[in-house]
């Protein structure tokens, strides 16, 4: 189908910042979509005007309603990053649309700063929870964030400093690439600066203090980094088990039996696009997995509440699936692997006798790998160190 639908980028230069391109399929535009503040920066065409509507779908149908005229939508520098792009890319086919961006925020704030775009994290903050920037904090590490408001740079401040982050140096850069604008730099425990424009990015370059907590996003986090009940996966063998797991991007774990949800959060934390489903029948725990979640900078991320395997009934089928609890359960094993995907992995640990003899059984029936994990740990011994073990864990392996 011929292309009808163009996104255009636009910046705080408005018109005078577009591309002949750009300026060409304005005019030539039947139809014209956009924020209020983007088309008021458009003057002039007989174009039919859209605005925005809440929800947003409501203007994904409008839009759709026109296909096959030419239908202009005006979105914020580069449409595909953060912006009203991405939302147009999940309704509308590529071959049914272009795209002609411009330098987005990020882009302008790396360029004011002279950091290299490749070397810095970036995220948006705008409409989601502050706890997605607890992921990112890592010595000296440089993060671009999209915020939410005026307001938004004194609370990440006191976030950061509340989180033993005090010390990192922060630049609000307001108005990019327009008249107006303007720069504000501080640390984050004596930022100084009032409530500035809502249309800011906020750079942060991260400065721990003396009790900030650096957490790797490698697989095997210690044991204090979460809040449990005595439900949890040991570190040593946690990281074994997000090894078998193999968290690749945009692919889905289900978490079956998640206790304090180590396992899928470190899931999340490893490959930031992968999506994890927690399936915790306890409520006391499900309200861990949320408080675990949002210290580990993964909030948001599902929570089934019930009982495998009936509880599993109607989710999207996984890639991976950890079976940490129920395993005795009748049927939970053959459920979950029939709901697997194609080249997908199980795995499942066993403490107990009894678990450790389904695992056999499972093993035998289906193939793939056993393996006996014992770890030892340095304890005091009076004025000495003996090593205590841990319970051994029989994990099994498929795919």
């Amino acid at each position: 189908m011929t292309p009808w639908l163009t996104i255009v980028g636009i910046g705080e230069d408005g018109a005078d910042g577009l591309s002949p391109a750009a300026r060409h399929v304005l005019d030539s535009a039947e139809i014209l979509v956009g924020g209020e503040r983007h088309l008021k920066m458009v003057s002039g065409g007989k174009a039919e005007r859209l605005a925005w509507r809440s929800p947003l779908a409501a203007t994904l149908d409008d839009i759709a309603a026109r296909r096959g005229k030419r239908v202009v939508v005006l979105a914020s520098g580069d449409p595909l990053w953060f912006g009203a792009g991405a939302t147009l890319a999940g309704r509308f086919p590529p071959e049914e649309t272009i795209v002609l961006p411009q330098a987005g925020a990020f882009s302008l704030a790396a360029s004011r700063l002279g950091w290299p775009l490749a070397d810095v994290a970036t995220l948006t903050l705008h409409g989601r929870p502050l706890d997605r920037l607890a992921l990112h904090l890592a010595p000296e590490a440089r993060l671009l964030v999209l915020t939410e408001d005026g307001k938004a740079p004194a609370v990440i401040a006191r976030y950061l400093t509340e989180r033993g982050w005090g010390p990192s140096r922060l630049t609000v850069l307001e108005r990019l690439g327009g008249a107006k604008e303007r720069r504000l730099d501080g640390t984050a425990e004596n930022w100084p600066h009032p409530p500035g424009a809502d249309l800011n990015t906020l750079a942060i370059e991260c400065r721990p203090g003396p009790k900030a907590q650096a957490l790797s996003r490698v697989p095997g986090l210690p044991d204090y980094a979460f809040v449990h009940d005595g439900q949890l996966t040991k570190r040593e063998v946690r990281a074994a088990t997000l090894a078998a797991l193999a968290p690749l991007p945009g692919q889905l774990l289900w978490d079956v039996g998640a206790g304090c949800g180590s396992i899928a959060i470190e899931w999340r934390r490893a490959e930031i696009s992968a999506r994890a489903i927690a399936i915790e029948r306890d409520t006391a725990r499900r309200d861990l997995i949320q408080r675990n979640a949002s210290a580990l900078g993964v909030p948001g991320f599902e929570i089934v509440a019930g009982e495998a395997p009936g509880a599993l009934q109607g989710l999207p089928a996984p890639d991976a699936i950890f079976i940490g609890g129920g395993l005795s359960v009748d049927g939970l094993a053959e459920a979950c692997l029939k709901a697997l995907k194609p080249r997908g992995r199980l795995v499942s640990n066993a403490v107990t006798v009894e678990g450790e003899a389904r695992l056999l059984a499972l093993h035998a029936k289906h193939g793939g790998q056993l393996t006996r994990i014992a770890v030892s740990r340095a304890e005091p011994v009076g004025p000495f160190q003996g090593w205590r073990p841990l319970m051994p864990v029989t994990q099994w392996v498929l795919g």
